[in-house]
């Protein structure tokens, strides 16, 4: 395999695959590490593998269709199929755009600055990179705030953590049957595989013009992606196992908690490189976000745009993209807006949305007719199938959990 043909093809797996370690998830890896330490390691290493196969099966089917899921859902399903789908999709991600921009509050005040300066600042910067450069260029722009994931990496070693315990916790299942256990392993699993990253995988590769000949290539791109996904993931649960379990701090609600948590226990550093990751990390997800919506507003309708396309050329597309920025930011800068509870009620419409998703995704996989000599085999129908159940458990207990915790 060729270095530059590798690079050329690069793209749509390390970014959409990273840009799961938003700061949704990157609380929820520290709540798992927090809460029970290296126990609960397992369940970051089964959606880890769940986002391999989905991410590869959606990568797949928008090089071999040349469209994105939601035109996919509309053209195979039905308009109202389409329509709901987006509507969800849409609503799914305000909320955690929404998110992403009070991670990134929340990681400015760790450095003293106020979220009425970091959140507007935040908006522009990501408005204009993504909107006013060429497709090349905006690549570029993700890989670089990708990079950032480093953080937590030295954060992890700069905690000391125990690797025969972490080793046992990746490997070896067993679980607290409590409500809490329950609640962070589903929610692991949620936040791993969403649903916008699915959407946007297909959107990326479709605009990024790969072809069939690149499937090879693309598919080391994708588990490339999304292995880093799980060692970043990995390295936040032991950061927060090796301080705060062992500390007996289990009580965080939230990313920035933990980094400021670790401030006395791993030193001023790693509380400074956890926020710096947090930013990076609400960043990156904050220009993926709107992308992925834009991406399935404009499949919907049928006349699907790029990040090429000029303004006048694709007025649908910039506008969503600007229109879901706009009011995330503005939700977040509400004196008093009730975050957590926006948080809660995205990651509840997140779970009910993925699993429709994945069904149609699998449909789409077994169709002779879109997908040709690229339609997923039997056993591989099985693996998707016994995922999406796996993932139907999960998801029904979530649920259930939230409803009646």
């Amino acid at each position: 395999m060729r270095l530059g043909a590798f690079l050329a093809v690069m793209g749509p797996g390390v970014i959409a695959g990273l840009s799961d370690d938003d700061p949704a998830g990157i609380t929820t890896y520290s709540q798992l590490g927090a809460q029970f330490g290296y126990q609960l390691l397992w369940t970051l290493g089964i959606s880890t593998v769940a986002l391999i196969l989905f991410q590869d099966l959606g990568a797949r089917i928008g090089v071999v269709t040349r469209q994105g899921l939601i035109g996919l859902v509309r053209q195979k399903y039905g308009a109202r199929s389409g329509m709901l789908s987006a509507l969800a999709l849409v609503i799914a991600n305000i909320g955690t755009m929404t998110a992403e921009f009070a991670g990134i509050a929340a990681a400015g005040n760790l450095f003293g600055i106020s979220k009425y300066l970091t959140v507007p600042l935040a908006g522009i910067v990501v408005s204009f990179l993504v909107l006013r450069g060429s497709f090349a260029r905006v690549e570029k722009v993700f890989f670089i705030l990708a990079s950032v994931f480093i953080s937590y990496v030295i954060a992890g070693f700069m905690a000391k953590p125990d690797w025969s315990a972490a080793a046992k916790g990746l490997l070896v299942p067993s679980m607290p049957f409590n409500h809490d256990a329950l609640f962070i392993a589903t929610a692991t699993l949620g936040t791993t595989l969403a649903p916008w990253g699915l959407a946007f995988i297909q959107s990326y590769a479709v605009d990024k013009r790969l072809t069939k000949e690149d499937l090879r290539l693309l598919r080391v791109d994708v588990w490339t992606g999304s292995l880093l996904t799980g060692i970043i993931g990995f390295f936040v649960v032991i950061t927060c196992a090796a301080t705060l379990n062992i500390s007996g701090k289990t009580n965080i609600n939230d990313a920035a908690q933990a980094a400021e948590a670790l401030k006395p226990l791993a030193g001023t550093m790693a509380k400074e490189l956890f926020a710096v990751g947090l930013i990076g990390a609400a960043l990156l997800a904050a220009s993926i976000l709107p992308l992925s919506t834009a991406y399935a507003v404009t499949d919907l309708t049928g006349r699907p745009a790029a990040l090429d396309d000029k303004a006048n050329e694709a007025p649908l597309f910039y506008s969503t993209f600007a229109v879901i920025t706009v009011v995330s930011a503005l939700l977040v800068m509400i004196p008093g807006a009730p975050l957590i509870r926006i948080l809660l009620l995205t990651q509840i419409l997140n779970a009910i949305l993925l699993l429709p998703l994945l069904f149609y995704m699998f449909g789409i996989s077994r169709d002779q007719r879109l997908m040709g000599e690229y339609r997923a085999s039997d056993q591989m129908l099985f693996v998707y199938g016994l995922i999406i159940s796996l993932i139907f458990i999960c998801v029904s207990t979530l649920i259930w959990l939230t409803i009646t915790g």
